[in-house]
């Protein structure tokens, strides 16, 4: 049987503003489409893109502007209804929920791959902030009858503290494309060099992995950090680089094509990761498939996708000290970090889009047919 999906989603993977949530929805779906299934996405509009497009299978509408999306969807919703039938609506929760269960007249399955919380301050001021945290707030509400999808242990823990039922949580991990992510023997560089791949957000803390450079220098003179990604957080993180007096040894790449990013990944000795919370942490399994472990705060999500002292180090959030440590002891530690490498490389390989895609298609028939 086949079945007609609609994705809402704020963005769509082309949009360049997009980021973990859009490449784990584009790569579930597209291989879902690729089945003989028909997939609609709706996502906000960009500037240059097209209302309407194909990408891999995927039949893209876009309408409306970022900031205010979620205001538009249920017009945009009502007006594609009327064009065609679907029977089933997945809402990509990311921030602001759609509220889907309020006007869509089919089954929803709502994917989340983190709230926000508290750590919404640290990326916006207080009205803004204050908005996300009552637009979270009334998901248990709102959403109480829908079907969920997390992306991680610590997501579902977060739904269930949330006052969501456990059994209406299943967990569908991100996976990795390990044709398009690989080892490329001889790459790595010749100096240590420390790399962080990510949006640029001010809530990501790189300014953590930027703190703890001057103790590694002390000891390493040679050591270099290549921040790989772009977003509006960039300008903030460069001036900060230039107060410290690290402009030698930091490196910023702005945005950057698939293959220049492997080949960061399989040039780096490690990469940093300090969120104090993700979903997942999708570049975490992009790097160990390059063979590249990973630092990164024990937080919701990281403490998923790092497992400690086999595909990298944990560190308590926000202990720059702690940090510092880890990232040193795997830049001297030659056996550790080899015994690391073989630890990501294997991690990797248990993460797979088409398991990730079938177990999707399984939550479609389960609440289709419940």
């Amino acid at each position: 049987m086949t079945y007609r999906i609609l994705l809402i989603n704020w963005q769509d993977i082309a949009n360049p503003l997009g980021g973990g949530a859009e490449v784990h929805g584009h790569e579930i779906f597209r291989r879902i489409a690729a089945r003989g299934h028909e997939v609609f996405q709706l996502s906000c509009g960009f500037s240059g893109a097209p209302r309407e497009e194909w990408i891999d299978g995927i039949r893209v509408r876009r309408c409306g502007a970022r900031p205010i999306f979620n205001f538009v969807v249920p017009f945009a919703y009502g007006a594609l209804i009327r064009e065609r039938k679907f029977d089933i609506v997945f809402d990509d929760i990311n921030k602001i929920p759609f509220y889907t269960p309020l006007f869509v007249k089919q089954p929803v399955v709502a994917i989340v791959h983190h709230l926000f919380g508290r750590s919404i301050f640290m990326e916006t001021g207080w009205p803004q902030g204050l908005y996300v945290r009552v637009s979270e707030r009334a998901i248990p509400a709102v959403y109480r009858k829908t079907r969920f999808m997390a992306v991680s242990e610590s997501t579902r823990r977060e739904l269930r503290e949330s006052g969501l039922r456990d059994n209406r949580v299943d967990v569908v991990r991100n996976g990795v494309d390990l044709q398009r992510y690989s080892v490329h023997p001889g790459m790595k560089s010749r100096k240590p060099l420390i790399g962080y791949l990510g949006r640029l957000k001010k809530y990501k803390c790189i300014e953590h992995v930027i703190l703890a450079i001057p103790e590694i220098v002390k000891q390493i003179p040679d050591v270099c950090l290549l921040i790989v990604g772009e977003g509006e957080h960039r300008k903030k993180l460069e001036e900060f680089v230039a107060e410290l007096g690290l402009v030698e040894c930091v490196r910023f790449t702005g945005a950057v094509s698939h293959d220049e990013k492997v080949a960061y990944l399989n040039q780096m000795w490690v990469v940093a990761n300090p969120s104090p919370k993700e979903g997942w942490g999708l570049t975490v399994i992009e790097a160990n498939a390059c063979g590249t472990p990973v630092v990164a705060a024990n937080s919701p999500g990281l403490r998923d996708s790092v497992v400690n002292g086999q595909t990298g180090l944990l560190y308590p959030w926000g202990c720059i000290d702690s940090l510092t440590e880890r990232i040193m002891r795997v830049l001297v530690d030659t056996p550790l970090r080899k015994r690391l490498e073989r630890g990501a490389r294997a991690w990797a390989k248990r993460f797979s889009w088409n398991d990730s895609a079938s177990k999707t298609l399984d939550i479609i028939e389960e609440v289709l047919n419940t």
